[in-house]
């Protein structure tokens, strides 16, 4: 059996630390193993341990609730030795990546555990979508993990000027997070990526084609997964990367790699929905009513800031968009939160007769 203080110096580089070593404790008195999953496959899992990288099956810790399934980024108790080996037990997440499932149903689908930096890979060989960065962004400030938006293939966008107006296009778009703009090819950027990443455990999240695969093995210095080329015609991607993979780094911190998304739908993600769009919930504070939509009521001083040109339409159509698919997750869910919107559609739809009876009685 390994000692406590030579596991410690094997599991630091994938973020073992003292508090993890303390909700440890009871698995420690039981025999079992500490270890963090690397990577999840059909019921069973790849989990680096003081003694190496063992093959897991997860049949013991596997319940009903997608929420609670052994996921890559977990801490877990595993068995010290067997045939087959099994994870007995995971370690409470600190913090977790979830979104709705692509059925459109009320579950959720988490995609990685314990992680202190999301990174929002954009591919620039196509336009800028600031809608679906903003869905990305939502989940991330939801998670509990610092965002952080990766502009990549930036060689592809050789007038500095032109780069230069892209960043900012998705700095407006993205309050408070950092963006940066890389490129695998020459290296830009990668230097100040390295030093960002450098502690702490980074999700790598987009969509195909966005160039994660070839930005994760730039930033483990070598060719650990696989890259197939984007079309030409609309810079789109196939899952090269099919499973979430979590990776070591030389500069320090770990990697986890994901699939690429093509559906990032909201879960619960209220708190995070207000941190994407700050700015608005700052003006809202200025409304004359306190539930106040945002849509055609009087006073309302955030649709006054889109008329005098301060806040961009299209962020409060984005604002409305996020907000009106995250009340529709959890009123799956909550009855309480179906009852307010079923209220609230019943007042709308009363004042908009009110409003029509008006305008006949005033043609008359």
């Amino acid at each position: 059996m390994t000692s406590t203080s030579a596991m410690s110096t094997a599991l630091a580089p994938y973020g073992w630390d003292d508090a993890w070593a303390e909700q440890f404790t009871p698995y420690a008195a039981e025999g079992l193993l500490p270890g963090r999953v690397v990577r999840v496959d059909r019921g069973q899992c790849d989990v680096v341990t003081a003694d190496g990288v063992i093959r897991a099956d997860t049949a013991f810790v596997t319940p009903h609730d997608p929420m609670r399934v052994v996921c890559t980024g977990d801490w877990v108790a595993v068995d010290p030795a067997g045939t087959p080996r099994y994870v007995r037990a995971c370690l409470p997440r600190r913090t977790a990546f979830v979104r709705s499932t692509s059925s459109k149903r009320s579950d959720g689908q988490i995609l990685a555990a314990n992680v202190d930096h999301a990174v929002v890979a954009v591919s620039l060989a196509v336009e800028l979508d600031l809608g679906r960065i903003e869905r990305f962004l939502a989940l991330a400030w939801e998670s509990g993990a610092q965002p952080l938006v990766v502009l990549t293939k930036a060689d592809l966008v050789p007038d500095p000027a032109t780069l230069a107006h892209l960043v900012q296009d998705v700095e407006t778009s993205a309050p408070g997070v950092p963006v940066l703009s890389v490129s695998a090819q020459d290296g830009e950027g990668l230097d100040v990526l390295v030093a960002l990443l450098g502690s702490g455990t980074s999700v790598l999240l987009g969509q195909s084609g966005a160039g994660k695969s070839t930005l994760a093995n730039a930033l483990k210095g070598e060719d650990v997964m696989a890259v197939r080329a984007a079309r030409d015609v609309d810079g789109k991607g196939r899952h090269t990367t099919t499973t979430r993979n979590l990776l070591a780094l030389p500069g320090g911190g770990v990697l986890i790699d994901t699939p690429g998304l093509r559906g990032v739908g909201l879960y619960d993600a209220e708190t995070g929905v207000e941190q994407v769009f700050a700015e608005i919930e700052e003006l809202a504070g200025g409304c004359r009513f306190h539930d106040c939509a945002h849509e055609s009521e009087p006073g309302c001083a955030v649709t006054a800031a889109v008329e005098a040109g301060e806040l961009p339409a299209r962020r409060l159509d984005s604002y409305r968009k996020l907000k009106r698919e995250n009340q529709w997750i959890v009123a799956k869910t909550d009855a309480r939160v179906r009852a307010e919107l079923r209220r609230d559609w019943k007042r709308k739809h009363a004042e908009g007769r009110a409003m029509v009876e008006a305008k006949r009685k005033g043609w008359r």
